[in-house]
């Protein structure tokens, strides 16, 4: 009997001695090979131009190639599922954006969210947001956009890259705050699309990023009348923020953050989450970044990141019930 007892516990720390070793081999092991890190839109978007900015940094630290990997389509849930059913390795991984806190809501038939299927590790970046309208629109700023609508109720349109766009539930929230009433647009292919539209007049207004409006507003093709961010941007002085207009729930544009599949290592997700904070500190990554007037933002932990992004998703469920917005 005595030495059954001591045959198990031998074979207990034995195996529990083997389990350490493989996590420690997975830990000095990883990455042995490339990584591949998936955006859910075509190149050109907000979540790409933060990917392309840390792919560099990220590969010098990884010692690996990383393989930015455009997926693009069904409003982000094509990138998802590729993530969720991606294995758990830490070769898959994902920018993910506000997009990813508001789908569920749209698309609750769809299998896979976030908070389920994803591990979140950390945010990186804080891309403002920009109320902009076409020049010949009689409104040169927030107040004279809000009577001119109010005066012309439902005869204004405003431009979304999709049903499930942060830049659409942020009309949303300024049509309710405002009691202004203004059609939507969708187009597909992201914010590219969208801003040629209103260029072109086929709509009047619109919420998209900073980084993607700020050219064709010099360039008089654009009218910037307010930005969504804590404080006023260095690139745009003149233009006053969401939150000193009155729109004190319009702090943040688009986020950006890291995701890996779910059962992710602990070893690897410890090994992603360190290079992806000390990357945001990069001055390279920091210079970049301020010319677009994106902000780094890190997490303190993945934990942390999960509260931010399960917070997102009930404040984004609260504006799609209440404005009734479907996958039109």
């Amino acid at each position: 009997m005595k030495a059954s007892v001591l045959v198990c516990s031998a074979t207990l720390t034995i195996l529990g001695w083997a389990g350490a070793h493989a996590l420690a081999q997975t830990r000095d092991a990883y990455p042995s090979r490339a990584l591949r890190l998936i955006v859910p839109n075509v190149p050109g978007g907000a979540s790409d131009f933060v990917a392309r900015i840390i792919q560099p940094h990220w590969a010098e630290q990884f010692g690996q190639s990383v393989v930015v990997d455009n997926r693009g389509g069904a409003a982000g849930n094509i990138a998802l599922e590729t993530v969720a059913r991606a294995t758990p390795d830490g070769y898959t991984l994902m920018i993910g954006s506000n997009t990813q806190a508001i789908n569920p809501s749209i698309y609750p038939k769809f299998p896979y969210t976030p908070l389920q299927h994803l591990q979140p590790l950390t945010q990186v970046a804080d891309v403002p947001g920009s109320l902009v309208v076409h020049p010949s629109l009689p409104a040169r700023s927030v107040k004279e956009l809000i009577a001119h609508a109010q005066a012309h109720p439902g005869k204004l349109n405003y431009g979304s890259p999709s049903p499930s766009s942060a830049n659409r539930l942020a009309m949303e929230i300024f049509m309710r705050h405002t009691g202004t009433k203004m059609v939507h647009v969708p187009y597909k292919g992201g914010s590219g699309q969208m801003l040629v539209a209103l260029m072109a007049n086929e709509v009047n207004v619109a919420f998209a990023t900073f980084s993607s409006t700020v050219n064709f507003v010099k360039a008089d093709r654009l009218r910037m009348l307010g930005v969504i961010a804590p404080e006023r941007l260095a690139a745009m002085p003149d233009v006053p923020t969401m939150p000193e207009l009155g729109f004190r729930d319009m702090k943040t544009g688009s986020w950006f953050g890291i995701f890996v599949p779910k059962g992710t290592p602990l070893p690897v997700t410890k090994k992603v989450f360190d290079v992806a904070t000390k990357t945001m500190e990069h001055p390279d990554v920091l210079k970049r970044f301020a010319i677009a007037g994106t902000r780094a933002v890190v997490s303190r932990s993945p934990e942390e990141f999960r509260q931010f992004v399960k917070s997102e998703t009930d404040t984004y469920a609260a504006v799609v019930k209440a404005a009734g917005i479907t996958a039109d």
